[in-house]
């Protein structure tokens, strides 16, 4: 994944006819499968990506299998097949641990989370979360940490952990605090007292 970092000037929608296309031809139909994937074309995207995989093997392509294994992912779990995504998610996972890629790593991680939230999985989620935190912390990033602390709260409201969950809202609390975003704080205390007048 680290090899192939997209310009942010392709990001934006290019006029009809200006479309660029791939020379590599495996590389051509790894994009028609992540278009396809954005469009919720899910069969077509699913064999396209399929062809990019199997393209990317045989050139020995690390970079593009850990792409095209994290996009098929993407697939399964839109079609809600979380098994499935998990295998693509690992794969992808252990090349880009061995290609040291830390930011691929932290966006797999995200996708680790849905999966085991989906699949009620919520001490693995949760451990996910953790090792995010620390990353974001690492990197002096509050409002990663913010995010990943909010969906603990949720996966502890999902697992029937509400004092959890309103710890996790009194933690982005006091984050916002911090930064002086008191009227945001605000509402972080007053999910948490809604919380635990549930419990």
């Amino acid at each position: 994944m680290s090899n192939t970092i997209q310009n942010i000037n392709e990001i934006s929608p290019m006029a009809e006819g200006q479309k660029k296309t791939a020379t590599d031809p495996v590389q051509a139909e790894y994009e028609q499968g992540k278009t396809l994937l954005e469009r919720n074309e899910t069969g077509p995207a699913a064999v396209a990506l399929h062809n990019a995989l199997l393209g990317f093997e045989e050139n020995n392509n690390d970079s593009g299998i850990a792409n095209a294994s994290n996009q098929l992912g993407k697939v399964c779990v839109q079609r809600g097949e979380y098994e499935k995504a998990l295998k693509h998610f690992q794969r992808a996972e252990g090349i880009c641990r061995k290609l040291h890629d830390p930011l691929s790593l932290a966006a797999l991680s995200r996708q680790f989370i849905l999966v085991y939230t989906e699949t009620e999985r919520y001490k693995e989620a949760i451990s996910r979360c953790l090792d995010l935190i620390e990353l974001y912390q690492r990197n002096n990033d509050p409002k990663g940490t913010v995010e990943i602390i909010e969906n603990m709260a949720d996966i502890y409201v999902r697992s029937g952990e509400v004092a959890k969950a309103a710890d996790a809202y009194r933690t982005i609390a006091s984050i916002h605090r911090n930064f002086k975003h008191e009227k945001t704080a605000g509402q972080y205390i007053d999910k948490a007292e809604e919380l635990e007048k549930r419990s």
